[in-house]
């Protein structure tokens, strides 16, 4: 069963991770949500950022990467409403794909959020760290 629901998992997570960037053009964005006003990517899912990565660099693959597929893009991401332009940027994985970061931060989805909007996991202990929501001043939400 275990086997399973991880699989379900890294066909979930590549499917949108393939589907992120052509979807919204690396575009980051700023919603209001429960927890304030936060980081969505262009089509209004989420972004979350690892509290176990280290400054401009990302520490989840594998397992981590199927679970919280990173937000890749194939050209440098726009800043969209309420976004502060010089706090993106994108940092190089193993697999030389570009993830965006935001004030120094890779961020992710989670596969569990399946509709815009959606915020499952918030403030989540996994992997070695906290999954935590970006504020547009680049801080997380605790």
């Amino acid at each position: 069963m275990r086997r399973l629901v991880l699989l379900g998992f890294v066909v979930l997570a590549t499917v949108l991770a393939q589907s992120a960037a052509p979807a919204d053009r690396g575009t980051v964005t700023v919603h209001g949500s429960r927890f304030g006003r936060i980081l969505f990517d262009g089509r209004g899912v989420v972004l979350y950022a690892f509290t176990r990565d280290p400054r401009g660099r990302s520490a989840c693959t594998g397992a981590c990467a199927a679970a919280w597929p990173p937000y890749t893009v194939a050209a440098p991401p726009k800043a969209g409403a309420g976004v502060t332009a010089r706090l993106l940027g994108t940092t190089r994985r193993a697999n030389g794909k570009l993830q965006v970061t935001y004030a120094g931060r890779p961020l992710y989805y989670y596969v569990g959020d399946r509709s815009p909007g959606q915020i499952l996991c918030q403030d989540v202990s996994e992997f070695g760290g906290l999954w935590l929501v970006a504020r547009p001043n680049g801080t997380l939400v605790r």
